[in-house]
């Protein structure tokens, strides 16, 4: 009964607490509540949403940034492998490069003029030769007995006259010359075909050299190519002569080669004696504002001299001189009253240190001097040279050798066919300098008078190999086997070999046309010498023959 009536009270007490009257205002509140709790939720649901847009747009950024870094550490990687391949591929390429420079140089210094040695060289030329009859050695000693023999007494009498008239000439000049301000003339020499008697074409021309000097206190400084000075590929073969004064140190002092500021001066050297007037240097006939010995000067004031001696003497001669062409420093002709004529070159040069080299201002009746880079540039001669190793292996020959034959037949049949089909890029020196290489490289009795056809063949087949190959390399420059009783320089012969075809290798006109020259006198070889040689039996003629 009490427990039933508790149970009673409690659920009464609960009514009333639970009554909705009991609490009216928490009661009517509730739904509005609901409502911005609803909204509140969604406004964080939305802003969780970008929150999450946000940083998963932050992770994949830096998911991208971190792949990016990865791809190029992959591409340095990469990078410096493929460097350390190329820098191992460059070191390989430079040691085969250095070791076929090196042989190239042993090769050149051992076997690059030995090519008249080996017959089997010889065999592999003369493509040209097919089809071609050459001439036996009865007709070519005919021709050359009818042609050419008569012509040495000529050109002996002519010289003996010429060098005469030369000397007188000089010493007059030096007469009409300033012995203070003007240069210094000194005796010529005689160089070229006329004094190594192989010339046979008419009219002769004796080729004279004068090596002149500056008046005291002045001296010439040369440079060459192959002096350490630096000098492009088409200045090879050439210098420049500086003209100083004899006690002036060029190479000691810095301040002749660097432009110094107006407020700087050479501790040295004073200004006066840095700086020299603009008309002084010019009367050394040197380049407007250098120091470097002008060419085309040189020719007015050797044209000038010249004029000058030659009104002074020429009452003692019967006869008439004149500069034969304008453009070279000393073509004269000696007309006589008979209407003959004689010309002969002088040509001023300058020695080079102590030796017979020669820096040359021009070269008459000749294409080397078409290309001079400047009229600073002078072109080395060594035709004192070439004149004495000529002398010297003749000694060695036997009697009556035929080297000068080969050269004069040759020399002659390119200058008909020059007379038919017009000059080209070949030249007589190019011809000399076959036989000078030919005479070096075989023995002395190949040169015997009865192998005259063989020798000639020999440097029309060399000469053939040449000109396939666009390389004729310059006898002495570069060429170590120079006999010691010349004297030569050695500078020359440690210097590279100079290749005499290199001016034809981008004139591809010039050089088909030398070509096809070449090739005509060839075809037209033996019309040419028959033309000048008595009648032979034609059992003699019986084309190549071959020792």
């Amino acid at each position: 009964m009490p427990v039933g009536l508790f149970r009673v009270c409690l659920l009464v007490i609960t009514a009333i607490v639970n009554h909705p009257l009991f609490f009216p205002k928490e009661n009517g509140t509730v739904p509005e509540n609901t409502e911005e709790i609803i909204q509140k939720m969604k406004e964080r649901e939305e802003s969780l949403r970008l929150e999450q847009l946000r940083l998963e747009q932050e992770i994949a950024d830096q998911e991208a940034t971190q792949k990016a870094l990865e791809k190029a550490a992959v591409v340095v990687e990469e990078s410096k492998e493929e460097k350390i391949r190329w820098d191992m591929w460059t070191a390989l390429s430079m040691v085969i490069f250095l070791l076929i420079e090196l042989w190239r140089q042993d090769f050149q210094e051992g076997n690059w003029q030995d090519i008249g040695g080996e017959e089997d060289d010889m065999a592999v030329l003369g493509k040209a030769f097919k089809g071609v009859a050459f001439p036996d050695k009865a007709v070519l000693a005919s021709f050359y007995e009818k042609r050419i023999l008569g012509t040495t007494g000529d050109m002996a009498r002519m010289r003996e006259m010429v060098e005469g008239f030369a000397d007188d000439l000089l010493e007059a000049l030096r007469s009409v010359c300033n012995r203070d301000a003007d240069m210094e003339v000194e005796d010529c020499v005689g160089v070229g075909s006329m004094y190594e008697n192989w010339r046979v074409r008419k009219p002769f021309v004796c080729d004279l050299i004068v090596p002149f000097a500056p008046p005291e206190p002045y001296c010439f400084r040369c440079q060459t190519w192959c002096s350490g000075d630096s000098f492009p590929p088409d200045e090879q073969g050439y210098g420049t002569i500086k003209v100083c004064r004899a006690d002036e140190d060029v190479t000691g002092c810095i301040c002749d080669k660097t432009k110094l500021g107006e407020d700087m001066l050479c501790l040295l050297h004073s200004q006066v004696s840095s700086t020299r007037p603009s008309s002084e240097m010019e009367d050394l006939l040197c380049f407007k504002n250098t120091q470097y010995l002008d060419a085309d000067q040189v020719m007015k004031w050797f044209q000038i001299a010249v004029t000058k001696a030659w009104n002074r003497i020429s009452h003692k001669y019967e006869f008439d001189l004149s500069f034969s062409l304008l453009d070279s420093p000393g073509a004269l002709k000696i007309k006589f009253k008979s209407g003959k004529s004689i010309a002969f070159n002088l040509t001023p040069v300058v020695q080079y240190e102590n030796s017979d080299v020669y820096f040359i201002s021009h070269f008459p009746r000749s294409s080397l001097a078409a290309d001079i880079p400047s009229s600073t540039h002078w072109f080395l001669t060594f035709a004192v040279y070439e004149r004495r190793f000529i002398q010297l292996v003749s000694k060695t020959l036997p009697a009556n050798a035929c080297h000068v034959s080969c050269l004069q037949i040759l020399s002659f049949l390119h200058g008909k066919q020059c007379s038919l089909t017009g000059p080209s890029g070949l030249t007589n020196y190019h011809l000399k300098t076959v036989l000078l290489h030919l005479l070096q490289a075989r023995p002395s009795q190949d040169w015997a008078p009865e192998k005259l056809e063989a020798r000639l063949q020999d440097m029309l087949k060399f000469l053939e190999k040449c000109l396939h190959e666009k390389k004729l390399y310059h006898f002495f420059i570069g060429n170590g086997k120079v006999p010691a009783e010349l004297g030569f320089p050695i500078i020359f012969q440690r210097a590279e070999p100079l290749n005499l075809f290199r001016p034809f290798v981008l004139r591809r006109d010039i050089y088909r046309k030398m070509v096809d020259t070449f090739h005509e006198m060839l075809r037209n070889m033996s019309a040419l010498i028959n033309e000048y040689t008595v009648h032979i039996p034609l059992a003699h003629t019986n084309g190549i023959r071959k020792e």
